[in-house]
């Protein structure tokens, strides 16, 4: 049974070192691939980073609070250029003297006034467009409307902001609903600069020039020269050239694509095993595109011959299987060589082998012929008459094949026998063979015919076999793969409790080099 690749034990090589520090660039590029995740989701994520809560139906009010991580925007923020906006944080700052005010007991009717102004402000100039949040400006007003219950956002802003509504409803509790349904939306929004050429700040490469791609240089560096001292005729450009895979780690832009070299060195360094995930991934797709390429290939060579066949040339090239036109790696005949040892097989072991039904079948023709040719038809219900007759066609037959057999008995022996003379008259009779068959096909009606019905036996082969493999699709090679692969139970397993193998065991092999 074939063994997995995984299941075979992994050697870590004599040199503990380069080992160690395999290990560690495998780390640290680890480590690396999950920063270069979280700085490309930080700034779609940034209002999850902000607020910390997790919303899992986005049209349901459930939020699950994850108060336990921190809150690491304001480290962040700088290192993707991200500033508070002027307009929202002015709002959020007024709405803070205002809430002092107002639980301070004081009426701050000037204060109030100006955050309805500054919320209308907000509603018309609308500063999330900037950060792509339009729609967390909707949600403002809508919350807005349902709390007023008002068609207007800033009806009803101004409402709730009003002395009418603040004598029913006292600041201490409607203030909740600012700090919990408005201001969470309204810090989400921010302002990010732009570089010089256009394009969003981004200080992303300079860390990892730093910390990361400065490692990776030099352990591509390191190990294009492990190469060389293991290759000495390799050159740096070559060593480098086949190191082409960590190319990803050094890229500044498409950096997802480390995933690879980072998976390939963890593999290597021997930290994780990923050898059972990539045959679970592979197989099915290696064993589509072996059917898809089968298919193909099958269907090439049957339109190929095809072709072939449909040629008007077809009794020529018969004629060139001939021995002194054919092409010939060596100076040895193979089809002459094949009938000298094929021949003594069939003349001396299986054609004896065969003599009874041989008998059974002449003596048969015999006895027809007999009846048709010999005996009248008046007599032919005489007994005795019928039992002489099959007697004498059985000593007939048993007669004519024993003097076959005899002959071939003996050519075969002859056949066995090295002889040049022999091989020669071998060589022409199949040379005569191949120009007898060609002439007889020019000459007669048979090769448009024969071309035909091989066409046709090919054309039923290619709608038929081709078929059949698209039927038996990928679950049976799958199916095939496993019994391969996958390694029997053990006999303990298979056996009851208590009951002991019958035999010795078996000691597999050490596949440790």
């Amino acid at each position: 049974m074939v063994r997995p690749r995984w299941h075979l034990r992994s050697s870590t090589g004599s040199n503990r070192l380069g080992h160690h520090w395999d290990q560690f660039v495998a780390l640290w590029a680890a480590l690396n691939l999950l920063w270069v995740c979280f700085d490309i989701t930080y700034v779609p994520l940034r209002t999850f980073w902000l607020q910390r809560n997790l919303y899992p139906l986005p049209s349901a009010p459930l939020v699950l609070r994850l108060g336990f991580l921190p809150d690491i925007t304001p480290f962040y923020d700088p290192v993707k250029g991200i500033e508070p906006h002027r307009e929202t944080q002015a709002y959020l700052n007024a709405f803070d003297q205002m809430d002092h005010a107002l639980l301070a007991g004081s009426p701050a009717s000037d204060l109030r006034q100006r955050q309805v102004a500054l919320t209308d402000q907000m509603i018309d100039d609308n500063p999330f467009l900037a950060s792509g949040g339009s729609g967390t400006l909707e949600k403002i007003k809508n919350r807005l409307r349902e709390r007023a219950d008002q068609d207007s956002a800033k009806q009803s802003a101004e409402l709730l902001l009003g002395d009418d509504w603040l004598r029913r409803q006292p600041w201490s509790e409607e203030r909740l609903f600012w700090q919990q349904q408005v201001l969470p939306l309204v810090a989400t929004n921010y302002w990010r600069s732009i570089d010089e050429n256009g394009r969003p700040t981004d200080q992303f490469w300079r860390i990892d020039l730093l910390l990361f791609q400065s490692v990776f240089l030099a352990d591509i560096l390191l190990r294009a020269a492990r190469l060389r001292r293991r290759l000495p005729g390799l050159s740096w450009g070559d060593a480098l050239l086949r190191r082409w895979t960590d190319l990803p780690l050094l890229l500044p832009f498409w950096r997802w694509l480390r995933l690879i070299p980072v998976v390939e060195r963890l593999q290597t360094s021997g930290l994780v095993n990923m050898e059972p995930l990539r045959a679970v991934i592979s197989r099915a797709v290696v064993a589509l595109l072996a059917v898809e390429l089968f298919e193909v290939l099958a269907l090439q060579l049957m339109d190929g011959a095809q072709g072939l066949i449909r040629s008007s040339q077809w009794p020529q090239r018969i004629r060139r299987l001939r021995s002194h036109q054919s092409v010939s790696i060596n100076d040895e005949r193979e089809l002459v060589e094949l009938l000298r040892i094929w021949g003594p097989l069939l003349l001396n072991e299986v054609g004896p082998r065969l003599a009874p039904q041989f008998q059974a079948v002449l003596a048969h023709a015999l006895q027809q012929t007999l009846q048709s040719m010999v005996v009248p038809p008046g007599l032919r219900q005489l007994q005795l008459l019928m039992e002489v007759e099959q007697q004498l066609t059985q000593q007939l037959a048993s007669g004519m094949v024993d003097s076959v057999m005899e002959l071939s008995r003996g050519a075969g022996a002859r056949l066995q026998r090295r002889d040049n003379r022999q091989i020669d008259l071998l060589r022409d009779c199949v040379d005569r063979f191949w120009d007898e068959l060609a002439e007889a096909l020019e000459s007669g009606p048979v090769l448009e015919r024969s071309q035909q019905l091989v066409c046709a036996l090919l054309e039923e082969l290619k709608l038929t076999y081709l078929a059949q493999i698209n039927r038996t699709g990928i679950d049976a090679l799958i199916r095939e793969l496993d019994q391969l692969t996958v390694p029997p139970a053990t006999a303990a397993e298979n056996q009851p409790m208590g009951a002991e193998a019958s035999g010795p065991a078996s000691t597999p092999r050490d596949q440790s080099p």
